[in-house]
């Protein structure tokens, strides 16, 4: 199928979906991703948006780069979203300027196309106890790229500062990913940087736990075991949670 207008979607976890889950696609996630697509399909005449979704969790930037920007390129998108960097930033060690030239790269590539590129700052970790260490890296990733924005004409949606996700309920259990709500709230912010004017209804949070010292801590200990071990063991190993997933919509297709 010929599509007038093609959103392709790039990069890890964040943009594959996790957190937002949904049994029925691939994956078993949704996303925000796949959220501003539906959003986008359904202002346009039927048939004329195609959306492909090439992001696969725990990919570094290297092999975003390598792996999702040519094939980006020959779907002739008119419209990219890509966040990369961040799972580097969370190894002991990275050249972050060096990381961020190669992005550049990548940018320009993507804008050579003529579409619409939208790049992500990082999130401030600041209220998170065990990632609120690298938000100083954060922030000189976050300067690289807005200077990469800049030079290679991309837009940016400036995640670092939308202090409404300082709210843990915008969180997964597992501390790292959106939640459903944090999804939606993401597809929002997009489409208000897309200048669209549809708004997707946030889900009710739930309200909000008051624990006593003992429950956080017995809290803590589940989270530590069962994500936080699991995700150093993989790293030791060199090892990732996407090594043997494919990319959910590799292809244009209509929305859901």
């Amino acid at each position: 199928m010929e599509f007038s207008q093609r959103y392709v979607a790039l990069g890890d976890s964040f943009t594959e979906g996790l957190g937002d889950e949904d049994t029925t696609l691939p994956n078993q996630v949704r996303g925000w991703a796949d959220r501003v697509a539906e959003q986008l399909a359904q202002a346009r005449p039927e048939g004329t948006f195609g959306y492909a979704n090439l992001a696969i969790r725990g990919k570094k930037m290297k092999q975003i780069l390598a792996e999702q920007i040519d094939a980006a390129v020959a779907l002739d998108p008119t419209l990219v979203t890509i966040y990369a960097g961040i799972n580097d930033i969370l190894r002991p060690k990275v050249d972050i300027d060096a990381m961020i030239a190669k992005y550049s790269g990548g940018l320009a590539k993507l804008a050579a196309t003529g579409a619409r590129v939208l790049v992500f700052t990082g999130f401030d970790a600041s209220s998170s106890k065990v990632f609120a260490g690298i938000r100083g890296r954060t922030a000189v990733y976050n300067e690289l790229v807005r200077e990469a924005a800049e030079n290679t004409g991309a837009e940016l949606v400036d995640y670092w500062r939308f202090r409404e996700y300082n709210d843990w309920r915008l969180w997964d259990v597992d501390r790292m990913h959106m939640s459903t709500p944090g999804h939606v709230n993401m597809a929002n912010r997009v489409l208000e940087a897309l200048g669209e004017t549809a708004r997707i209804p946030m889900p009710e949070l739930p309200p909000i736990q008051v624990k006593t010292t003992a429950e956080s801590l017995r809290d803590n200990a589940t989270w530590t075991k069962e994500y936080v071990g699991p995700w150093i063991g993989r790293r030791l190993r060199g090892v990732s949670s996407g090594d043997n997933l494919s990319a959910r919509w590799p292809q244009l297709r209509t929305p859901l």
